[in-house]
């Protein structure tokens, strides 16, 4: 009977490397933007955290976590700036440049708030 949490591990030099196999519930997570930004800083910056992920199985069920959330977080940002600075489908319609010009604002600093806040934190 084998143990789910058991881990296997291969021989490389004199080194021994576990087999980590992906679980078929990590296996059919999608990770978007987000995410995907998440898992390379805590690659990159929390190494510990990610190893530890990793081996328990959990990374991209996290990752896939804050990926919900900061979609969430960036939506209601921008739904926000839009209602506070006054961008209205009206002026969508008169100046359309204008529109483009101050929404692709909103979305940058929607951004960086999310980006501040929740991936690299």
């Amino acid at each position: 009977m084998s143990n789910k949490n058991s881990i296997s591990y291969r021989n490389v030099g004199d080194y021994l490397i576990p087999n980590l196999v992906l679980s078929p519930e990590e296996a059919s997570v999608t990770l978007g933007k987000w995410g995907m930004l998440h898992k390379d800083y805590l690659q990159k910056n929390k190494k510990l955290v990610f190893t530890t992920l990793l081996t328990q199985g959990k990374l991209y069920q996290h990752c896939a976590e804050v990926e919900n959330q900061a979609c969430d977080m960036f939506d209601t940002l921008v739904e926000q700036m839009k209602n506070s600075e006054g961008i209205t489908e009206q002026l969508k319609e008169e100046n359309q440049m204008e529109w483009i010009y101050r929404m692709q604002n909103i979305e940058a600093r929607s951004m960086e708030i999310v980006i501040t806040e929740l991936i690299y934190n």
